[in-house]
This record gives C-alpha cells, structure tokens and sequence, in this order.
C-alpha cells in the first residue's frame, strides 16, 4: 500500500444528538453529547490508515490539553505527525447538532490557530510517499505547495478537496491529479447541476480528473478524457450519522486511484462506503471489507 501526506486541519468536535434540529431560540434537551476528533485531512487519513495505507499529517497542532484526544486518535491509527507545526493555543472547535430526525448535522466553527503554509510544507521529505491529498484552506499557500509538488516531484500524484469559495482558490485547479469539489462550491459559483459545472470546470483544470459528492444522487465524476460518469448513492437501511461522510467518500476515493481502479470505479467505491459510514456512528471499523466494488 501506499504512503499518503494529507496536509490539512485536525480539530475537536462537540457533537450534540439531537431529536431534529431546532429552529431559532429555542431551548431543546440532547438526547447525547460525544466529544470526538475531528477535521476533514485528519478524518481522511483514519479512513485511509483503516484501508491499509501509511499515513501522515501536515497541519497545525494545538500544544494544549484539549488537544489530547486528537494527538491519541492520530496515534492509534500510526499517522506520522513529522510534518506538523506545533503551537500554545486551543485546537480549533465545532460544535455538531446530529439530527436524528433525518442524520443531517449542522456545524459551529471557530478557530484561532494559524494555518499550515507553504514554508511548513517545503519542509517536509517528500521522497517516500506516493500521494498527497491537500484540503483547500487558503488557495494562495496551496497553490505554492502545488508548484512545489510539480516542480520537485512531477510523478507524484496529488488530490485537492475544493470545500468552500477561498481568495486565490482557482489557482490550484490547473496542475491537480484529482480535483474534489463540494456541492456548497457549486452553488457558490451559480451552477445547480452537477455535469454542467464539471464541464465548466474542465475549462479551468484540463489535466485532472473532477468529482463532484451530489447527496443523495451519488456522486458524478468527469475524467481526464472527457468521458463522464456517474454512481448512484449506496444508503445504509438507518442513516445514524452523516458527520465525516464526504471525508470517507475522499478516502475511498484516494484509495481507489492506488489500486489502478478507472474513475467509474472509483466513484463507486467511494460512494459504497460513505454510505456505510452513515450507517454508524463514527469512523471505526471502515476497513471491513463489505464495501467492495
């Protein structure tokens, strides 16, 4: 299996179960309070760790007691934390309403840690791994980190998950392997279907291959060639959690484009076990093999 660098943000989620999602000054009960960590690299390396491969974390780490479930969590899945920059401060900090009504789950952020750079990242050997997964925060440092990956390591294949609308962020599509998008990106930028946005977004990254997580629809995926594809959801009997799904959905991928697996593949493999994902609460036990394509 391969060694992965996922450089990104590790945090602490507050994860209060709900009985449905309440409206707007109102006082409800939880019916379950969970503190577990979190953060979209971070979840993504657990999964991948699960899946068989050797992993490390680029990011910022917070050097204070809250920090301490996620430094254990890193550790139990072996994920190398060589490459992370060390500061005092809090880890940054959500607080998650689960629904049960429905498994949605609606996110409160703050952070007051500094990102990861492009000087952090220039650090790092990258000589033994085999790809690199970069969650989008701030498109002027990650475009760096792109030019560097293309200028020292042109055979090194590298996925870029494009979760919000960022200051320079578009600078970073042009050299990617593997672009990620979210569906809240593209109705930022005024698309409501998902192949009309892949096709506008061949125009900006020519060489990669586009995937596109749509819900409930599955997922549709536009491949270096031009061909589109498509994979229908896979919906576990109970949806009990959908908290870390997309970073599942991003592991499964990665996963898949090791294995030589075609983009039609991939999208189903992914899609198979994010939807597994749902059907739990956690990210524990992913690496079962029930959700082979």
């Amino acid at each position: 299996m391969a060694r992965i660098l996922a450089v990104g943000t590790a945090t602490l989620d507050l994860i209060f179960t709900v009985a449905r999602y309440p409206g707007e000054d109102a006082e409800v009960r939880a019916e379950g309070l969970r503190i577990s960590p979190g953060g979209n690299a971070a979840n993504t390396l657990v999964v991948l760790s699960q899946l068989g491969h050797a992993c490390a974390f680029g990011g910022v780490l917070a050097d204070s007691p809250e920090a301490a479930s996620i430094l254990e969590r890193l550790a139990r899945y072996h994920i190398d934390l060589t490459a992370c920059r060390r500061v005092c401060g809090r880890p940054p900090t959500s607080s998650v309403l689960l629904s049960l009504k429905g498994g949605s789950r609606t996110i409160v952020h703050y952070r007051d840690l500094p990102e990861y750079t492009d000087e952090d990242f220039r650090r790092i050997d990258l000589t033994p791994f085999g790809w690199i997964h970069l969650e989008t925060r701030d498109g002027l440092q990650t475009g760096r980190m792109i030019r560097r990956l293309r200028e020292s390591r042109p055979d090194l294949s590298y996925s870029v998950e494009i979760e919000k609308p960022r200051p320079g962020i578009e600078a970073v599509f042009a050299d990617a392997t593997l672009l990620i998008f979210s569906r809240a990106y593209v109705g930022h930028c005024g698309f409501d279907a998902p192949q009309s946005f892949l096709l506008r977004m061949r125009e900006q990254a020519p060489k990669a291959d586009l995937v596109l997580p749509w819900g409930d629809e599955g997922a549709y995926g536009l491949d270096r060639w031009g061909t589109m594809h498509h994979s229908p959801a896979y919906p576990p009997v109970e949806v009990k959690d959908t908290l870390g799904a997309g970073d599942t959905f991003n592991a499964a991928l990665i996963d898949a484009c090791l294995k030589g697996l075609g983009l039609a593949e991939a999208l189903s493999h992914a899609c198979r076990l994010a939807g597994k994902k749902c059907g739990q609460i956690g990210l524990e036990g992913l690496g079962d093999k029930t959700c082979s394509t």
